[in-house]
């Protein structure tokens, strides 16, 4: 086999649309592009989506959602899921590894929900005021 021995596979590929052969061929003349018009013309094309002047349907439809880029990386955990962590340390690693977040985040933030019942010391994670003040209260410390 060689390089200039190649060839497409019969039926791949369509033969080109010779065009302005005589009225014969059925794209004599005007080339199969009728008669007057945007289309007949060369350069006339309109952009996808163009309904002739009146308003296209994306924009007459309303803009809806938001899908944040850093959504799946930032995570929120409530006070009373801290006692699922062993020991009393809880950083990123050992609230990955008590399967409270994924393993592909990249941030957490301890929020006040719930109660918190043992004393635990955090650490490397941002807390809210009230989460800061709630394990305080019950011995712990954030570092």
């Amino acid at each position: 086999m060689r390089l200039n021995s190649l060839k497409p596979a019969p039926g791949s590929r369509r033969n080109a649309k010779r065009v302005g052969r005589g009225a014969a061929t059925g794209n004599g003349k005007t080339c199969g592009r009728g008669m007057k018009g945007q289309h007949s013309r060369s350069g006339g094309y309109h952009k996808v989506g163009f309904e002739g002047g009146q308003m296209p349907l994306q924009r007459r439809l309303p803009k809806v959602g938001f899908h944040s880029m850093h959504g799946h990386l930032r995570v929120e955990v409530r006070l009373h899921e801290l006692a699922l962590v062993e020991g009393d340390m809880a950083s990123l690693e050992t609230l990955k590894k008590a399967r409270l977040i994924p393993k592909r985040t990249e941030r957490a933030k301890i929020i006040a929900s719930g109660t918190l019942s043992k004393a635990i010391t955090v650490k490397g994670i941002a807390v809210t005021a009230g989460a800061r003040q709630a394990i305080e209260t019950a011995g712990g410390s954030v570092e």
